[in-house]
């Protein structure tokens, strides 16, 4: 008979992390930069995810500019995308990423982004751990050559981490179901809290070698401080980028009459969207997002300023000057919903 005994599973909100003792006298002495394999290196471990409504040649050349790195989504023809990946590269060399599939055009779409300077390709499913990402991965690597970093993925579990990086993965995307406007779970009833799945992920002989992006359920630096000292190596952000003058799309301008004032927002919405959906191919199959609007915030470079600043700040507190330190040293404590309570700015909430 199957084992079905039910194992727990911790979210970022389950934990917390234990300040230690440190020797760092500011935050500039915090290295942040990350080697991720086949020339991709990053000075600040971010990638912004590839949506229609993040990841355009706007965001891909902030990204760039901080440090990070975006990847242009695949929700459009093959001359579009090559079209944004110039675009977003202009006149010098600059990290830059494409989503493909794993049927139909994905093949042509990585040989053609790679030709107009893409460095970076990423097999982008929402199911990772499967048959047609193996053919997929093992295709782009006879393809591009084995010094070509290709990203995949999402996968829930330390099997399907292993697999992918069995199959050519120079890094992986993790988490399945935790993003802000992701409906997988509820309309599947699979999937894995994030937290849990980085521990899972990080225990596996691969790690390291194979770098670990924590993709999902990211709302705060702290959730980033805590992804890293998880076992992540670099986090994929849709929600916090959203909204931003550089994410897709034109700004939407409405009279709130609750508060009598003109109020500016985004679209942001997930690739499972029955509006994303019809959008890039004019029907809809399984619906595992939602399309929501999010108020505007202005450039993503001050977002991403304050980011760094929290990551920092992060690192310092466990007295890490660098990602795979805070690996080794990081203490996780397991909070109560009290304690949840107590970790907010409770002030107006009153006792």
């Amino acid at each position: 008979m199957r084992d079905k005994r039910i194992h727990e599973a911790l979210a970022y909100d389950d934990v917390l992390l234990v300040p230690q003792y440190s020797e760092i006298e500011s935050r500039s002495q915090v290295s942040l930069t990350t080697d991720m394999g086949n020339g991709l290196v990053l000075n600040l471990p971010v990638i912004a995810s590839p949506m229609d409504t993040i990841s355009g040649p706007a965001m891909c050349s902030v990204l760039d500019t901080a440090g990070g790195v975006g990847i242009l989504h695949r929700y459009n023809a093959v001359e579009k995308q090559v079209e944004n990946v110039r675009t977003a590269i202009g006149e010098k060399p600059r990290n830059v990423g494409v989503a493909v599939g794993v049927t139909g055009d994905y093949l042509l779409r990585a040989l053609s982004a790679s030709d107009a300077g893409a460095n970076v390709v990423c097999v982008d499913v929402a199911h990772g751990h499967h048959t047609l990402v193996e053919k997929a991965i093992k295709t782009l690597r006879e393809a591009l050559g084995q010094d070509f970093h290709i990203m995949a993925g999402n996968v829930a579990t330390l099997e399907g981490f292993d697999a992918l990086a069995d199959w050519g993965a120079d890094s992986v995307r993790c988490n399945i179901g935790g993003g802000s406007i992701c409906t997988t779970r509820i309309q599947t009833g699979h999937g894995v809290p994030g937290l849990h799945t980085l521990f899972e992920c990080a225990s596996s002989e691969n790690a390291g070698r194979v770098k670990i992006i924590a993709d999902g359920g990211l709302r705060s630096s702290g959730d980033v401080v805590k992804a890293y000292a998880a076992g992540a190596d670099v986090v994929m952000l849709g929600s916090m980028l959203a909204g931003t003058t550089e994410s897709c799309g034109e700004l939407i301008h409405e009279y709130n009459p609750v508060t009598g004032k003109r109020e500016s927002k985004k679209v942001y919405r997930g690739m499972a969207s029955p509006e994303a959906q019809n959008d890039w191919r004019g029907r809809t199959s399984s619906l595992e997002g939602i399309s929501a609007t999010v108020p505007f915030k202005g450039d993503a470079t001050a977002v991403l300023s304050k980011l760094e600043g929290g990551i920092r700040s992060g690192l310092s507190y466990s007295g890490a000057v660098s990602i795979p330190e805070l690996h080794s040293k990081a203490r996780f404590i397991r909070q109560t919903p009290a304690g949840k309570a107590e970790s907010g700015a409770h002030v107006l909430k009153g006792r």
